[in-house]
């Protein structure tokens, strides 16, 4: 039996062949109108406007813990990424990540500049929405990934230089990742790959950039006068602000993920606030023993910490597995940034590595374990639901993107500091980057 998808295709291949495809508007309405469904299409688009706000939210949160002569550079990495790489998603990354298969490792150039990327569903993708609302919505992951690199080498990277290693990274490590696990025909994913489970970015976001971020911070080395001499976070209550943009644009990251406006969306959606809230919980009560106070800053970093465990996770698995996990994330990222971080001796300025590379490692491994059909058929088992062979799968998977995500990482820090030079220097971190990279202040006056 036909799905309404091939119906609509069939009647618009008819009006295309009766010679006058495009002077009649209406008729191609008509034709594509019974496959587009005006619920899940409203939810992608309102999703993707979610998403998108949590580039902004990642600049406060960001901006707020940076000292206040270098909150400016933050935010302008931030908003420039959500500029330069949505157009280069539009040129040529949308084809490289979702395009026609090559070999299971990148998508042609069939689709360079939106050719051929319109009103009409895509067979695989998004069968209900039309197939631009699909790429924008993949769009604004594309942006805010990047984006979380930032936070290791927060106050000590040129502007220039920075856009440059950006653009190169959304090219070479982001886009053949999320070919990987989302495309059709992609090695690591369900569509036609080893099967490994990823709903809304915990491999080709966060794992991601999070290995991306540790190869960042190794390869710039340590701020001036860390950590004996750092100031504390400037502002807070930015962070603050941020954090909670960044949770509430986490609901369309998530459940929008869904592609429908559907039961697995709701799941997602109730499973995105409670891992968020056990691992914020955790980190508070963390902080308490080992500080003897809890602390605003533990909250919301805990709190991001478990929305970043809960993507790869959020549509197959319960509610009582998303408390486990957020539990999880709360307590593994606090002895990352607690404990290894200054074990190791790394500068992870605004802890990436720690809380997104680290809880999406931790993300992937508990969908292994949690995923259960019963919420999601179109998913698997994991572990403790019998089968093993998931959380196997998920391992290869997060092995395969820590391996090429740092090593192709670092070799584009290699090539950006030879050409163009990375590291701000000596007197620009000393005066801070928002007046030597931009002439501008955030605060005019002195408190």
């Amino acid at each position: 039996m036909r799905n309404k998808l091939t119906i609509g295709m069939t009647a618009l291949g008819a009006v295309m062949i009766s010679g006058n495809a495009f002077a009649d508007a209406e008729t191609i309405v008509a034709a594509v109108e019974p496959i587009i469904n005006g619920a899940d299409t409203s939810w992608l688009m309102i999703s993707s406007a979610l998403v998108m706000l949590m580039t902004p939210g990642l600049a406060f949160f960001y901006g707020g813990l940076v000292r206040r002569k270098n909150v400016l550079s933050v935010l302008m990495q931030c908003m420039f990424i959500l500029c330069l790489v949505t157009i280069q998603w539009v040129v040529v990354g949308y084809s490289l990540a979702f395009g026609p298969d090559i070999k299971g490792i990148i998508g042609d150039l069939s689709w360079i500049g939106l050719s051929g990327v319109g009103l009409i569903p895509h067979s695989v993708y998004a069968t209900t929405v039309p197939h631009q609302v699909f790429m924008i919505f993949q769009a604004m992951f594309a942006v805010i990934t990047p984006a979380l690199i930032i936070g290791a080498f927060a106050e000590r990277v040129k502007f220039i230089p920075f856009c440059i290693f950006t653009l190169l990274w959304s090219t070479f490590v982001y886009d053949p990742v999320a070919h990987w696990v989302w495309a059709d025909g992609g090695i690591l994913g369900t569509f036609g790959g080893m099967g490994a489970l990823d709903f809304a970015g915990g491999a080709v976001v966060h794992i991601n950039a999070g290995m991306a971020a540790l190869a960042g911070a190794l390869f710039l080395g340590k701020r001036l006068g860390y950590p004996n001499k750092m100031s504390p976070p400037h502002n807070l209550p930015f962070a603050v602000l941020g954090a909670g943009l960044l949770w509430f644009g986490w609901f369309g990251f998530n459940a929008g993920s869904a592609l429908a406006a559907n039961g697995i969306a709701v799941n997602a959606f109730v499973a995105t606030h409670i891992a968020s809230a056990a691992a914020g919980l955790t980190w508070g009560i963390l902080d308490i023993f080992h500080n003897k106070k809890s602390t605003l800053l533990g909250i919301i970093t805990g709190a991001v910490a478990g929305l970043v465990a809960i993507t790869p996770a959020a549509g197959f698995v319960t509610p009582m597995a998303s408390i486990i996990i957020g539990l999880g994330a709360g307590g593994i990222c606090y002895l990352s940034v607690t404990f290894m971080k200054t074990k190791l001796g790394y500068d992870d300025s605004l802890d990436a590595f720690g809380v997104h590379g680290v809880g999406g490692i931790w993300g992937a491994i508990a969908t292994g374990l949690f995923a259960t059909t019963t919420v999601n058929p179109g998913g698997a088992d994991g572990l403790f639901y019998g089968n093993p062979g998931l959380l196997l799968i998920q391992l290869k998977a997060i092995g395969i993107t820590i391996i090429y995500s740092f090593i192709v990482t670092s070799i584009l820090f290699w090539v950006v500091d030879k050409v163009f030079g990375l590291r701000a220097d000596e007197h620009a971190e000393r005066v801070g980057l928002d007046l030597t990279e931009h002439r501008e202040a955030a605060y005019t006056t002195l408190e």
